[in-house]
């Protein structure tokens, strides 16, 4: 049976058994896993709560040894006992039953990232690490991978992602921007209906503690990163009692009266906080023909700034019919290279086609076509219901320019309008205040040179958390850090907090 042919499936079994009798054996579930020494769960008490594991489809591309389920949830947490959809669940038992201490959340970012996904790439090395301490368990946000889809229906070229990311015109005007923007906020507010209207965080929140119960843990233990963070410190403040081991990769500016906006701002300082590193990298005498782009690293970022002005005025055709390569491809190139070391080979070889008069660009694959319908309804449905945002044409004109003036990298794109500019309805709830109250049992960790997710907006996630909190900065480049960028200070700090409990006493920097 297929992923998705379960999911429906065990929606409908749900359903036929009548919802309350869901909601009571959530209740026994949560009842048992409160009585149960550190948090241990028996496979009756798991079944009892709906959660049937099997083995996963094999188009998830399963780890050996991982198992996948389907959740039930509300469609609306107003009307608990109203219309389920079913979430995709995976996890990786632990392999050493008697050093078992719980569960791991392994929470993505996005929004729009597959936990199940996550669990795949990482499941192997944070086993190794967890050593047993630890069942790993990963889930899909509504409407994401294998859980209910949500559409709004957009246009095929509203769903790339130089569109999705508003990017201005090349002298600067948003009007395309507006027109877009319009477009899309009616597109789901006709096509959307409650799945859209549905994709929160507070809500994929709410799944989490379902999970939990789902589950029989009395306490969670979790690595979030990126948009996760932000997933993760919401449950800490809603659900403080509920949270073992907590762990911060990669976090951004909480505040309540931003939180996207503000997400989105932080990358025009991001991009300028990681650019040295692909200019130093860019510029190595010991880089292949074809890869070093200048003989210094200061004239590597006139060399970008003055091609992609060129792409501009004359775009050029690349490897993929219909999709030239233009200053604005360029710069949403240029920002996804700068999350990874990994990626700025093939970001310079990109660049060098571009400055052959006979090169013939070849595109990243995430640049040469249009995302889904419903990858993209979840990246603009979660930001744009999370918080109410500006709606004055005029003052996003005036941020673009200002924008685009400080940041030449980013061109404006940071500050730009979206279609939550003209929502219907605005938010769907009052965003959450992260604060001091709560058990100090949260640990952060942060790139210097976070191109995405830049230090300077993690220090108000740490602000925020105050005395529950400590920070661990590395002095690395790129997006995520933990298992992701081979610092050792850093991956041996976060593991040795998730299976000792051990966390250092204050702040502290990895080199």
């Amino acid at each position: 049976m297929g992923a998705g042919r379960r999911v429906r499936e065990a929606v409908r079994m749900t359903t036929n058994r009548g919802r309350k009798a869901l909601m009571l054996a959530l209740s026994v579930a949560a009842v048992a896993g409160a009585g149960l020494v550190g948090g241990a769960v028996t496979p009756a008490a798991a079944a009892a709560a709906g959660l049937e594991w099997h083995d996963c489809d094999p188009a998830v591309k399963p780890l050996p040894g991982q198992q996948c389920a389907t959740l039930p949830v509300p469609l609306d947490y107003a009307d608990p006992d109203g219309e389920q959809i079913g979430l995709a669940v995976a996890r990786l038992r632990s392999t050493r039953p008697e050093a078992r201490r719980g569960t791991l959340m392994v929470i993505p970012g996005g929004p729009g990232s597959s936990g199940v996904q996550r669990l795949g790439q990482k499941g192997a090395a944070l086993a190794k690490e967890m050593d047993g301490a630890y069942d790993l368990v990963a889930f899909d946000p509504r409407g994401v991978g294998g859980s209910a889809k949500a559409r709004c229906g957009f246009d095929e070229d509203d769903r790339r992602l130089v569109t999705l990311r508003s990017w201005p015109a090349a002298d600067g005007g948003i009007g395309e921007n507006v027109a877009r923007s319009r477009r899309m906020a009616e597109a789901c507010a006709r096509n959307g209906g409650a799945m859209v209207r549905g994709l929160t965080t507070a809500n994929q929140v709410r799944d989490l503690d379902r999970l939990r119960q789902a589950l029989g843990e009395r306490k969670l233990s979790a690595w979030a990163v990126s948009y996760g963070t932000y997933v993760a410190a919401v449950y800490a403040q809603k659900f403080p009692e509920r949270t073992d081991r907590w762990v911060l990769d990669s976090s951004a500016d909480p505040d309540p009266k931003h939180v996207a906006q503000g997400w989105l701002a932080g990358m025009a300082r991001g991009a300028e906080d990681r650019f040295p590193d692909f200019a130093a990298w860019a510029s190595d005498p010991a880089r292949p023909e074809g890869l070093r782009l200048a003989e210094r690293p200061e004239d590597v970022r006139p060399l970008f700034l003055d091609l992609a002005a060129r792409l501009d005025r004359e775009p050029r055709a690349s490897a993929t019919p219909g999709v030239p390569l233009n200053g604005t491809v360029l710069r949403q190139a240029l920002q996804q290279a700068l999350y990874s070391d990994a990626s700025f080979p093939a970001f310079a070889r990109l660049v060098s086609q571009a400055l052959d008069p006979a090169g013939v660009p070849v595109l990243p694959p995430e640049l040469a076509g249009p995302m889904p319908d419903e990858a993209a309804t979840v990246s603009v449905g979660v930001i744009c219901n999370d918080v109410d945002w500006p709606r004055s044409v005029p003052a996003y004109e005036r941020a673009v320019a200002a924008d685009r003036t400080r940041y030449p990298l980013t061109a404006g794109m940071p500050a730009n309008i979206t279609p939550c500019a003209f929502w219907k309805g605005g938010a769907v709830e009052r965003p959450t205040r992260i604060t001091d109250r709560g058990p100090s049992n949260v640990l952060m960790i942060q790139n210097l040179r976070d191109p995405s997710t830049p230090h300077s907006a993690g220090l108000k996630m740490r602000e925020a958390f105050g005395g529950r909190a400590r920070l661990v900065s590395v002095d690395k480049g790129g997006h995520a850090v933990y298992l992701g960028n081979g610092n050792a200070c850093g991956d041996r700090t976060v593991t040795r907090f998730l299976t000792e409990g051990v966390r250092p006493a204050e702040d502290v920097l990895c080199k």
